[in-house]
């Protein structure tokens, strides 16, 4: 077997496996935008700990058979780049949609969040939801609420009562 054919064989396998190793995977055609914005692009997705790759798409497909993803390759067309996180499912949706809010020349073609293939519509979804602190957050305010307010209400049976000692 040649060299190129080996060196291929591999780049596909380290492909698959990023693809297998991540919780959460966005699939953009990045046509249209300037180097300026592309690299822009991948300083927001270092920073929130993505992995951003441009692939060939036949290198992709093969790589996707072989981690168990189907129903991407009708999405393998024309220029794509790979945006991949091993640790936070909605970083890479969060930064890509909303750069692709600033910047039209972004297109979302797909993803992949737990081995299923999801629309660009949903990948835009997810990228609008809270970080995981905030959602810790809102969560949190959600269950203190019934409480702060069992709170209030025995301060106030407390205070009534000492008003009608007090006369």
């Amino acid at each position: 077997m040649s060299a190129i054919i080996e060196a291929k064989k591999q780049h596909v396998d380290e492909i698959a496996e990023q693809l297998k190793n991540s919780v959460s995977t966005v699939i953009v055609d990045y046509r249209g935008l300037t180097v300026e914005e592309v690299t822009e692009l991948r300083s927001q997705l270092r920073e929130a700990g993505v992995e951003y790759k441009v692939y060939k798409n036949t290198m992709v497909r093969r790589a996707a058979e072989k981690a168990g993803i189907e129903g991407i390759e009708e999405f393998l067309v024309g220029p794509t780049a790979i945006a991949t996180s091993t640790d936070d499912v909605v970083a890479p949706a969060k930064v890509i949609a909303g750069f692709a809010k600033e910047h039209e020349a972004l297109e979302v073609k797909t993803g992949v969040m737990d081995g299923e293939v999801i629309s660009a519509e949903q990948v835009n979804t997810v990228g609008s939801l809270p970080s995981h602190d905030g959602l810790v957050s809102m969560l949190l305010s959600v269950l203190q609420a019934p409480v702060r307010n069992f709170a209030y209400a025995v301060k106030a049976v407390g205070e009534q009562r000492d008003e009608e000692s007090a006369e």
